[in-house]
């Protein structure tokens, strides 16, 4: 019997000790879980202070002001010398003309010559260029062509009917006979004229055989 009281009183403080291990085990949970264990730190830890230095900045320097400079004394440059030679006045013994004399008179124009007409140098034969119709209907006629030539003397555009001869026919025939010609232009001052024109009759008539 004592060895069993013995041990029951060793299984008793035993268990008190596991029932304050586990109690204690149990408080620390609890302050963990509500922030106890986080403000015991705060308290116990001092707290942790930053202080912000700021940069000193360097000044800059300003640079050193430039030399001064130095003034140039001016430069003298001597005026160039001009000479000038003055012509001498020589005097004569010449006797000299003063007497006023009128300017000799002006040639006379050439004379003018006179100016020509255009001319007809070579007529064509108008027996060439009678209509073989207009002879058997026994059509005579004398229409009047102008000519207008060049200096050189050819035609500058074709003949044309001044006067008409109430033919057709002669009168068709009549530029021909007008185309065919040579004519000389007319003249100005002995100077052929660009242009110049000449007014001729053309006779058709049935010559008897």
């Amino acid at each position: 019997m004592p060895a069993y009281a013995q041990d029951s009183t060793f299984f008793t403080r035993r268990g008190i000790v596991v029932v304050i291990i586990i109690g204690l085990h149990v408080l620390a949970a609890w302050a963990l879980a509500s922030g106890l264990a986080r403000k015991v730190v705060e308290v116990l830890a001092p707290p942790i202070e930053a202080d912000i230095v700021e940069e000193v900045k360097q000044e800059e320097e300003p640079p050193p002001p430039p030399p001064p400079e130095m003034e140039r004394p001016p430069v003298e440059v001597p005026p160039p010398e001009v000479a000038i030679e003055l012509p001498m006045e020589t005097t004569t013994t010449a006797i000299q003309d003063v007497t006023d004399k009128p300017p000799p008179p002006a040639p006379p124009p050439p004379p003018r010559v006179a100016g020509t007409s255009a001319k007809m140098r070579s007529a064509a034969d108008p027996d060439r260029f009678y209509p073989p119709g207009a002879k058997r209907r026994e059509e005579q006629g004398s229409p009047v062509v102008q000519a207008c030539v060049g200096p050189n003397g050819r035609l500058l555009r074709d003949p044309v009917v001044a006067e008409t001869s109430g033919y057709p026919e002669l009168d068709q025939a009549a530029v021909q006979v007008a185309k065919n010609s040579r004519y000389t232009a007319a003249t100005d001052n002995g100077a052929a004229m660009d242009e110049s024109c000449i007014k001729f009759k053309v006779k058709f008539v049935i010559k008897s055989e």
